[in-house]
């Protein structure tokens, strides 16, 4: 193992490996203080980031922050690396990556064509050395585009998930949540539910109504019901009418393995929602969920920073594909990302990690009511988001889900990201919205509530 050291105010830091080094160089965050592998001192900081600077990045592909012959996610890592993709900025040290990165040098195509040859750790320890300008800079220069029914990533565009939880699953509740959501544009990236009551029967019957729903309006959208994998094989094989699979992921094997999932069970869904060729501008059939903290509220996480291991989730989700990644950047809770600042500073990390990787990066702009944020901070969060090029964002009926209980954004809060910055839905959501009357020639709502009163009409 390598020991790092520098000599930096007056002082000589040692960092014992690349994984002390990472975590010591990470802003300040409360989870991994709660892990005990936060830097000491901000001197202590600064002086690993300079470590990480002077770093080749070859020095990612020759050490592990965990080890390959015990993990399949970093076996996943080093074996999937594409090192022809790799080549352009192979004898760049990190600063020297972030600085190309930055500069007018580096444009989206070369940037986007790098996906497949970069590591997880090597961005994240990109983003170590970035303030948060600087993340929405270069997320911008990383377009990812995917399409499933409605074609998501697209320049001038910003996709919406549609999340009408309810309590008890109540289906009267969800299709009205759903109705509000559309007559407000939401919804062109998925209508997706998370289930209160997490099995078989219920999800079979979520699942059939949003289909309905779908098709009674001839929405050009997706549904998802955020059901666990093993479910949704179960289901696919029942000749339900799953469009999206979805499954929450994390960076290590140890912490999918608590969320009762494997790499092998991903193929075999993977595979299966495929085969059901449900798609109609393009066949991405996977929604996966990452967010800063997951291995380490199971115990996985190996002494490995919070933020390197959720760009390692980023490479599990880009094994398959998918055509929506978001993080859940607050809903963990304080003991991850303690309070506004935090949850800001980590939303633009996920979205920059995600994008660099190739992934169509969204946001679940959040926090729990027991954290040290509120709803400023996420218009914060949202505005910055809009400006780097954010894939979609998650909104719920007047930004309280009232299921999962925690705060997330509304249908208002797309609303004026379209407006303040020009953005759009997605082109064939959009087209329905124009042909049903919910929005003029140039994608702005229109002020008439007939459009509303017809839908209604025809859910009644």
């Amino acid at each position: 193992m390598t020991l790092y050291r520098t000599a930096f105010g007056g002082e000589t830091f040692r960092f014992g490996s690349l994984r002390e080094t990472l975590a010591a160089a990470t802003p300040l965050r409360s989870g991994d203080e709660l892990a005990g592998i936060a830097a000491a001192s901000e001197t202590a900081r600064v002086a690993a980031q300079a470590v990480l600077a002077d770093l080749p990045l070859t020095t990612f592909l020759s050490e592990a922050v965990i080890p390959y012959e015990t993990d399949e996610v970093t076996r996943l890592i080093f074996d999937s690396h594409d090192d022809a993709a790799f080549a352009p900025v192979r004898s760049m040290t990190v600063g020297g990556f972030r600085d190309w990165l930055l500069s007018d040098a580096a444009t989206p195509a070369q940037v986007t064509a790098l996906a497949p040859g970069l590591t997880p750790e090597m961005v994240a320890a990109t983003a170590k050395l970035m303030r948060n300008r600087d993340l929405i800079s270069a997320a911008r220069k990383a377009p990812v585009t995917a399409a499933f029914r409605t074609t998501l990533g697209l320049p001038g565009r910003i996709g919406s998930r549609l999340q009408p939880n309810h309590p008890s699953d109540d289906l009267q509740g969800i299709a009205a949540g759903i109705l509000d959501g559309l007559t407000y544009g939401v919804g062109d990236a998925v209508i997706g539910i998370n289930p209160a009551t997490d099995n078989i029967p219920n999800a079979i019957a979520l699942i059939e109504m949003l289909d309905e729903l779908r098709q009674r309006y001839e929405i050009p959208t997706q549904s998802c019901v955020l059901t666990h994998i093993t479910n949704a094989i179960e289901i696919m094989a029942r000749g339900a009418p799953i469009d999206l699979v979805f499954q929450s992921v994390a960076g290590t094997e140890a912490a999918n393995d608590g969320f009762g999932v494997s790499l092998s069970v991903l193929d075999e869904a993977y595979d299966a929602a495929l085969s059901l060729g449900r798609g109609t501008t393009g066949q991405n059939v996977m929604y996966f969920e990452t967010g800063q903290g997951s291995a380490l509220s199971a115990d996985a996480h190996h002494g490995v920073d919070q933020q390197t291991l959720e760009a390692r989730a980023h490479a599990v989700a880009r094994r398959y594909r998918p055509l929506l990644v978001n993080t859940v950047v607050g809903f963990i809770g304080p003991e991850y990302l303690y309070d506004g600042k935090q949850i800001i500073r980590a939303g633009l990390e996920d979205h920059f990690c995600g994008k660099l990787l190739g992934l169509p990066m969204g946001v679940d702009v959040c926090y729990t009511n027991h954290a040290e944020a509120d709803q400023n901070d996420m218009d914060v969060l949202m505005t910055l988001l809009a400006d780097a090029g954010v894939t979609f964002l998650i909104a719920v009926p007047g930004s309280d889900d009232i299921m999962l209980n925690y705060q997330s954004l509304s249908f208002h809060d797309i609303v004026y990201l379209r407006n303040t910055f020009g953005l759009r839905a997605a082109p064939e959501f959009e087209a329905w919205l124009e042909r049903v009357g919910l929005i003029d020639a140039s994608g702005h709502l229109l002020e008439s509530d007939a459009p509303t009163r017809a839908l209604i009409a025809g859910a009644a």
